[in-house]
C-alpha cells in the first residue's frame, strides 16, 4: 500500500513539474515575442485606432443594409467579423436581398474583392523572406484597403505584428458598427433610417469623383458605367437576370475594356480604372433597380494612397 501511494505521489509530482516547465517555456516564448515585436504591436494598435473609428461609422450604414435584408444584430456582427471587406459584404447582402444562390453570391463577392489579390501580392513582397506561412495567412485575413495602406507605407520590411495590432482594434470596430447599425435601424424612425442609407451613395461618390477628375480614362469608365448600367436595367436580355449577375457582367466587361484601351503600369497596380468599373457598375445597377447595398463597394478602394511605396517595393 505504501509503495503504491509513493509511486502515485512520485508520478503526480513529476507531472506537476512537467506542467510547470511547460508554463515557464510558454512564458519565455511570450516574453521573447514581446521583446522582438512589442514595439511593432503597439504602433499597430496606435495606428489602428483612427481606422477603427472610421470603420465604426462606415459599417453603421452596413448594419442598416443588413437589417433591410432580414439579418439581426448578432448575424451582422459575425458576418462583419468574418468578412471585413465592405465591397464583399455589401455584395453578399445584396444577393441575400435579391434571393440569389450561394454560387452567385460567391462569384459576386469574388469579383468585388478581386483587388485584394493585388494587395496581397504587394504585401507579400514586404515581409521578410523567412516569414512563416501562418503569419502571411493571418495578415491576409484582414488585409483591408486601410490596413494595407498603413502597413505598406512603413519603411523597410513589414512586421506581421504591426498588422496584428492594427487588426485587433479595426476589426471589432467594423463588427460592432454593423451590429449597432442593425439595432439603430430597428428603433429609429423610417425616415431617419432612409436618410442614413444615403451615406452609401456618399461613400461611393467620394471614391469615384477624385480619380475621375484626375484621369480621363477613369472618367470615361465612370460615365460608361452609369450609361451601360441604365441600359442593361431595361434592355433585354440582361434586364431579365438578377442584379448580381448584371453587376458581374458589367464589371468584367468595363474592366477589360478599360485595361485594353488605357492600360495601367505596374507601379499603379491598385487598378484604379478597374476598381472604378466595379463601383460604377454596382451603383448604376442600384440606381436603376431596387436599392442594393453593394454601392458601398466604394468605401473600400482607398488603398491607392500608398502607391509611391508600392513602386519603391517593386
Amino acid at each position: 500500500m505504501g509503495t503504491s501511494e509513493g509511486g502515485t505521489l512520485s508520478a503526480g509530482t513529476l507531472a506537476g513539474g512537467e506542467g510547470c516547465a511547460h508554463r515557464r517555456g510558454t512564458l519565455a516564448r511570450l516574453h521573447g515575442i514581446a521583446a522582438r515585436h512589442g514595439g511593432s504591436l503597439r504602433e499597430g494598435l496606435r495606428d489602428g485606432i483612427p481606422i477603427a473609428l472610421g470603420y465604426l461609422a462606415v459599417s453603421f450604414s452596413l448594419g442598416i443594409a443588413a437589417r433591410k435584408v432580414g439579418l439581426d444584430a448578432v448575424q451582422c456582427f459575425f458576418a462583419s467579423l468574418l468578412n471585413n471587406a465592405s465591397a464583399g459584404e455589401f455584395a453578399g447582402f445584396a444577393v441575400i436581398g435579391a434571393g440569389g444562390s450561394l454560387l452567385e453570391m460567391a462569384v459576386v463577392m469574388l469579383v468585388a474583392n478581386a483587388r485584394y489579390l493585388l494587395m496581397g501580392c504587394s504585401m507579400a513582397q514586404r515581409f521578410a523572406p523567412g516569414t512563416p506561412l501562418l503569419h502571411r495567412v493571418l495578415v491576409g485575413f484582414d488585409l483591408t484597403d486601410e490596413l494595407f495602406g498603413i502597413a505598406i507605407g512603413r519603411p523597410g520590411q513589414v512586421d506581421p505584428y504591426y498588422s496584428y495590432g492594427a487588426m485587433s482594434v479595426a476589426l471589432p470596430g467594423w463588427a460592432f458598427g454593423g451590429a449597432l447599425g442593425v439595432i439603430a435601424g430597428s428603433v429609429l424612425p423610417e425616415r431617419v433610417v432612409s436618410a442614413l442609407s444615403v451615406a452609401l451613395f456618399g461613400m461611393f461618390l467620394a471614391i469615384i469623383v477624385p480619380p475621375a477628375r484626375k484621369d480621363c480614362a477613369v472618367a470615361a469608365v465612370v460615365l460608361g458605367g452609369f450609361a451601360t448600367g441604365a441600359l442593361v436595367a431595361w434592355a433585354p436580355p440582361l434586364s431579365g437576370v438578377s442584379e448580381g449577375t448584371r453587376t458581374i457582367v458589367l464589371t468584367v466587361a468595363l474592366s477589360a475594356l478599360a485595361a485594353a484601351l488605357a492600360p495601367v503600369g505596374e507601379e499603379e497596380g491598385a487598378g484604379v480604372a478597374g476598381a472604378a468599373a466595379t463601383d460604377v457598375s454596382v451603383a448604376a445597377a442600384d440606381a436603376c433597380g431596387p436599392v442594393t447595398p453593394t454601392e458601398a463597394d466604394a468605401a473600400a478602394p482607398t488603398a491607392p494612397r500608398p502607391r509611391p511605396e508600392v513602386r519603391r517595393a517593386a
